[in-house]
């Protein structure tokens, strides 16, 4: 069941809304400020938040940046097209504004999840990283490290073979449809150049070179 965070100080429209969002078969969680919106982040992380601007203690805008990784749904009385791309710039997924057609925002919420899925089903996750092919990205110690195409293939074959070392020449076959350019030789600085870019990020040699072999991630 998936999860979504209301955020609105309107009793009304938010109790309207954990009506509707329920019957759709969210579980739905309630916050009437922006501070209290702060303390529910930090317990928990939902699956999608419904964020209203003009909130008492902290603004919308000053809870977006604590809500990173979770898809925001601005539902706001704002409509300066401004106000739109400044937030759609810095963070929020859509922007809904009242008053809001419920069959609309519902279709949003779904997309907004399904988006959410196809990405979290890309993912890959082993020995502390994430990583992340369709973005070319992988996280370390909650840094993201951008990658290049070719140590992207190359660090996946190594992901998906976790704590087992894996042949040059397998590597090379494996990540030729992607990457034909990689040869014998690139792939050592393709494999020095990830090693890099992880260990500045959490000072973490996380590539180990297996003698008469190939490499293995640690």
């Amino acid at each position: 069941m998936k999860t979504i965070l209301v955020v609105d100080d309107d009793i009304y429209i938010g109790n309207m809304l954990e009506e509707i969002l329920s019957k759709e078969g969210y579980c739905v969680l309630r916050a009437y400020s922006g501070t209290e919106a702060l303390m529910v982040l930090s317990k928990s992380r939902p699956d999608l938040m419904l964020l209203d601007l003009m909130l008492p203690g902290l603004s919308g805008e000053k809870i977006l940046p604590a809500a990173e990784g979770v898809p925001v749904i601005i539902v706001s009385a704002k409509a300066d097209v401004t106000d739109k791309v400044s937030l759609l710039m810095n963070g929020a997924a859509d922007y809904v504004t009242k008053p809001f057609n419920v069959s609309e925002l519902l279709a949003r919420i779904a997309v907004q999840l399904r988006q959410c899925d196809a990405r979290n089903a890309s993912e890959i996750s082993a020995c502390g990283l994430t990583l992340c092919p369709d973005t070319l990205t992988v996280t370390v110690s909650d840094q993201e490290v951008h990658l290049t195409r070719t140590e992207c293939a190359v660090l996946k074959l190594l992901m998906q073979n976790e704590g087992r070392p894996v042949g040059r020449t397998t590597i090379l076959d494996r990540i030729s449809l992607d990457t034909p350019d990689c040869t014998e030789r690139s792939l050592k600085q393709h494999i020095s150049n990830i090693r890099k870019k992880l260990s500045a990020a959490d000072n973490t040699d996380h590539i180990e070179a297996v003698y008469g072999i190939g490499f293995k991630l640690k």
